[in-house]
C-alpha cells in the first residue's frame, strides 16, 4: 500500500489539534505534553538549533559528524571517494505507483528496453510484454483498491486462516475511519463558521492575525471564532483558511478509506486476468504513468534513487549511474500478489540489479508466491530492498509482507528491510511511524521529511520507510555501480556491516514511556552510511 505518512500523520494531527481545541473550550484546559530528556549519546555533539533550509531539503545526505544529523553521508562520499570516477550503469527497478517519466529532475535517468520498437503493437524482443518502452503498467487503468484484509472478507470464504483476523481488523478500521469523518466534518463546519464571522465582521476574507487579535468584542460567539483562530496562528498557519483546506485534504483521504480501502463491495481491478491464477500472465500495458496528479508515490522515491545530480534542478539522487526501469503494480491500497511476483520477475528478467519495494500490508494470502519470486531475484544477484512499514509496530511480533523468511528462516541473502530515521540525533531519531524488529528488520535510513521529485516538474517533502527503503536501494546502486565484481550478497552484508553502529536508547513507536537501545530494534543495529560502504566495498573488491 502507497500511502504517504504524511498523509495519515496529518489526518491524525489535525484531528488531535483540533479534539484538544474542542476540549480546551469544553473544559478550560489543556493535557500536559510529555517530553523525555534527550542523552548525550556515545561521543557525537547534539544538534539543538533548528534546521536550515538547505538541512531541510538535503539532510538524508548529510553527515552525523560533520553536521550533527543523521544522515548517510552520501556529500562525503562524492567529495572524498568517488569525485570524478565513472562507474558502470546499474538499472534499479521501482515496483511502485505510476511514474513521472518526463519529470525535469528524472527523464535523463529512466530506463529505455532497447529491443523494443516503440508504439508498433508488437512484442519486439519476445518477452511476452508489448510495447513496454520504459517498463510495464500492471494495474491498466486501475487507481484505487481494497485492502487485502476487505478482499479476503468480500469472497466470504470463511474457511481462510486469515478470515477471523481480517475480520476483527476491518471490524476496527471501518469504525476509526468512520469516526474521523465524523470528527472531521465537525472540525470543519467549526472552523468554517469561525472563518466567516470573522471575514464578515473585518470586512474581508484575507484577513490577517493582527487584525484578528486587534478585535474587542463582548460577543461571545465572536470571540470563540477568535480563539479558534488565535489557535491556529499559534500552530504555524497562517490563516483559518489554509486550515479548512488541509482538514478538506484529509477529509478527502478519508473518503478514499471509506469508499474504496474498506468498501467491500468495491471492484477495482480492471485488467480482465484472474489475480488467483498466477499462469494467467501478460495483462497490463506499457504506461507506467501516473493516472492523476496525486499518484506521486514512485516518482518521489525515482528522485531519492536517481534525481539527476548537479543539473541545478530540484535534488541530487543518491546514485549517478543508474537507470530507474518503472513497474506500475501499486493501487492506491494493497496490492495483489500476483502483481507483485511478477512486477519481481520482470525487472529480473529485463536486467534490473535492484529492486525497491515501497509498499506492504499485514495480509497476504499468497506469500508464498512472493517468497519465490524473492528468492529467484536472489538467484540471479538482484538486490531486493523493501520498506519495513509505517504502522509503528514491530514485525517480529505482526506480520507484514512481503517478506523473505518462513518461521524465521530466510530464502534469499539479498533482501533488506529498511526502517525510518529522522534527522533529530537522539532519542527522537527514530520516526514514530516506523516499523521495527530485532529479527526482521536490517538497517535504518533517512525516511522523515525526504525533499524529492513529484509529478509535473514539482517537488515535495514526504515521510515513511517508503522513503526510507529507496535511500538504501540509492547506496546499494552506489556500491554496484563502482565495485561491480561484487555479488548482491556481498552488497547487502556490506550495507548492514558498515553503517553507524546506535547504542543509545531511544523513544520507539512515538511513543516517550517506551524507550529501549536501538539495537533492540534492528539485525544490524546501525543506520545505513553511504560512505563507510563503499569504503568497505572496496575493500572486498580488492580481495578478489
Amino acid at each position: 500500500m502507497t500511502n504517504s505518512i504524511n498523509t495519515m500523520r496529518r489526518i491524525k494531527t489535525i484531528a488531535a489539534s483540533a479534539f484538544l481545541l474542542v476540549l480546551f473550550f469544553g473544559c478550560g484546559g489543556t493535557a500536559a505534553v510529555l517530553s523525555t530528556p534527550v542523552e548525550n549519546i556515545d561521543t557525537s555533539p547534539l544538534k539543538v538549533s533548528e534546521l536550515t533550509e538547505y538541512e531541510k531539503l538535503n539532510w538524508s545526505h548529510l553527515d552525523l559528524v560533520k553536521d550533527t544529523i543523521p544522515g548517510m553521508s552520501v556529500n562525503k562520499a562524492y567529495s572524498e571517494i568517488i569525485k570524478n570516477k565513472r562507474g558502470k550503469t546499474v538499472i534499479v527497478a521501482v515496483l511502485d505507483s505510476g511514474m513521472d517519466i518526463n519529470h525535469e529532475d528524472l527523464n535523463d535517468v529512466i530506463w529505455t528496453n532497447k529491443g523494443e520498437i516503440p508504439n508498433n503493437g508488437k512484442d519486439d524482443d519476445k518477452n511476452g510484454y508489448v510495447d513496454d518502452i520504459h517498463g510495464w503498467n500492471f494495474l491498466g487503468d486501475g487507481y484505487y483498491e481494497q485492502f487485502e484484509y476487505v478482499r479476503i472478507l468480500a469472497s466470504g470464504n470463511t474457511s481462510n486462516p486469515d478470515y477471523a483476523r481480517a475480520q476483527a481488523e476491518y471490524q476496527t478500521e471501518y469504525q476509526t475511519w468512520l469516526n474521523n469523518k465524523t470528527q472531521y466534518d465537525q472540525i470543519y463546519q467549526q472552523f468554517k463558521t469561525a472563518d466567516d464571522a470573522l471575514a464578515k465582521y473585518i470586512g474581508k476574507k484575507d484577513y490577517t492575525q493582527k487584525e484578528v487579535n486587534a478585535i474587542k468584542t463582548e460577543d461571545q460567539a465572536l470571540n470563540q471564532s477568535i480563539q479558534i483562530a488565535q489557535y491556529i496562528f499559534s500552530n504555524g498557519k497562517d490563516s483559518l483558511a489554509d486550515a479548512l483546506k488541509e482538514i478538506n485534504d484529509g477529509l478527502v483521504q478519508i473518503n478514499d478509506r471509506l469508499n474504496y480501502n474498506l468498501n467491500k463491495d468495491y471492484k477495482g481491478r480492471v485488467t480482465g486476468d484472474n489475480p488467483e491464477d498466477l499462469n494467467d500472465k501478460f495483462y497490463g500495458d506499457g504506461n507506467i504513468k501516473p493516472r492523476k496528479k496525486s499518484e506521486s508515490h514512485a516518482t518521489h522515491v525515482a528522485g531519492i534513487i536517481a534525481a539527476e545530480r548537479n543539473n541545478k534542478k530540484g535534488v541530487n539522487g543518491i546514485a549517478n549511474h543508474v537507470k530507474i526501469m518503472p513497474i506500475r503494480s501499486t493501487p492506491r491500497g494493497d496490492e495483489y500478489d500476483k502483481d507483485v511476483v511478477l512486477a519481481i520477475r520482470y525487472a529480473v528478467d529485463n536486467g534490473a540489479k535492484v529492486i525497491n519495494a515501497s509498499f506492504g500490508k499485514s495480509f497476504s494470502p499468497h506469500s508464498d508466491w512472493v517468497r519465490d519470486a524473492i528468492a529467484y531475484a536472489g538467484e540471479n544477484d538482484v538486490v531486493f530492498v523493501h520498506a519495513a512499514g509505517n504502522d509503528g509496530k514491530d514485525v517480529d511480533a505482526s506480520p507484514n509482507f512481503p517478506d523473505d523468511n518462513i518461521n524465521g528462516q530466510e530464502v534469499s541473502d539479498t533482501y533488506i528491510r529498511v526502517a525510518a530515521l529522522t534527522p533529530k540525533y537522539g532519542s527522537n531519531m527514530v520516526a514514530a511511524f516506523s516499523n521495527y524488529g530485532k529479527q526482521n528488520v536490517d538497517v535504518f535510513a533517512p525516511g522523515e521529511g525526504i525533499y524529492s521529485t513529484t509529478p509535473e516538474n514539482e517537488y515535495k517533502t514526504e515521510g515513511g520507510t517508503s522513503m526510507a527503503a529507496p535511500a538504501v536501494a540509492g547506496v546499494a546502486a552506489l556500491i554496484r555501480s563502482y565495485y561491480p565484481d561484487l555479488s548482491a550478497a556481498q552488497v547487502k552484508q556490506i550495507i548492514m556491516d558498515s553503517g553507524l553502529a546506535i547504542k543509545t536508547k531511544v523513544i520507539v513507536g512515538g511513543d516517550t514511556n517506551d524507550i529501549r537501545p536501538f539495537s533492540d530494534l534492528t539485525k544490524s543495529s546501525k543506520m545505513v552510511n553511504a560512505y563507510n560502504a563503499l569504503i568497505m566495498a572496496a575493500q572486498l573488491s580488492k580481495q578478489k
